[in-house]
C-alpha cells in the first residue's frame, strides 16, 4: 500500500489537537501525538518542525475553521450569536487551545498574530460597513464595533471556559442544563446589545460631548 502523505498529515493533526487541547503546550507530548496519529515522531518533526510550530498550526487551523463556519452578522447579531455559541459547545478544544496559549505562550507578536489581527478587522470593518455604532463617528465607530465584537465572544467563551463554575453559579444539576440556561441568556443579551445604541460603545470614542448626552444620527 502506498504512503499517503496527506492521510498522515490528517491524522498528525487530529491526534495533536486532542493532546495540546487536553494537556497544553508544554505537557503535551509528541511520542503520544505520535502514537495516537499511528505516525512516527520523524514525520512530526518534518511536516512541522517543532511542537510549538505544531501547536501554532493547530490553533490557526481552528481559528480558521470557525470563521469560515460562522460569522457575526449586525443585522441579526442574535441568531449569529446563536450559531457561535452552538460551534462552541460542538468544538470545545478551541477555547481549551487558547486558554492555554494564554497560560504558556511568551513569544514575540509574529506572523500569527498579524494574521488574526487582521482577520478581526475584517469582521470590525464588516459590523460597521453593516451599521453598528452610526451614531457615533468615524474612528469611534471601529472602536465601538471592536468593544462589541469582544464582549460578544466574551458572552460566549466564558461559558465553555469555566462550565463547572456555570453549573454551580446557576445552580444546576448539570452542565447541559446550565448551558441550555445560558445560551438563552447570551442570545438576549447580544439581542439588547444589537437594539441599544449606547450599548455598543457611547462613551468609548473620548469625543462627542457629555457623557450620557443623545448622539446625532447619521
Amino acid at each position: 500500500m502506498a504512503y499517503d502523505a496527506e492521510d498522515t498529515r490528517r491524522r498528525i493533526f487530529a491526534a495533536a489537537a486532542a493532546e495540546f487541547a487536553e494537556h497544553g503546550l508544554a505537557g503535551a507530548r509528541v511520542d503520544r501525538i505520535a502514537t495516537a496519529a499511528r505516525a512516527n515522531k520523524q514525520a512530526i518533526y518534518l511536516y512541522y518542525g517543532s511542537k510549538e510550530k505544531l501547536f501554532a498550526a493547530v490553533l490557526r487551523a481552528k481559528l480558521e475553521e470557525v470563521r469560515v463556519s460562522v460569522s457575526i452578522e449586525p443585522d441579526a447579531l442574535a441568531e449569529s450569536v446563536g450559531q457561535i455559541f452552538d460551534w462552541y459547545q460542538e468544538h470545545p478544544e478551541l477555547i481549551r487551545l487558547l486558554l492555554w496559549e494564554s497560560l504558556e505562550a511568551c513569544d514575540e507578536p509574529g506572523e500569527s498574530e498579524r494574521e488574526r489581527r487582521d482577520g478581526f478587522r475584517e469582521k470590525v470593518h464588516h459590523l460597521v460597513d453593516g451599521g453598528v455604532a452610526h451614531h457615533l463617528p468615524g474612528d469611534a465607530r471601529v472602536r465601538a464595533a471592536q468593544d462589541l465584537l469582544f464582549t460578544v465572544m466574551g458572552l460566549i467563551a466564558w461559558n465553555f471556559a469555566v462550565p463547572r463554575i456555570c453549573r454551580i453559579v446557576l445552580d444546576e444539576e448539570t452542565e447541559q442544563a446550565a448551558l441550555a440556561r445560558r445560551r438563552a441568556t447570551v442570545i438576549e443579551a447580544a439581542r439588547r446589545l444589537a437594539t441599544t445604541p449606547d450599548a455598543s460603545g457611547a462613551n468609548v470614542s473620548g469625543s462627542g460631548g457629555e457623557q450620557g448626552a443623545p448622539h446625532p444620527r447619521g
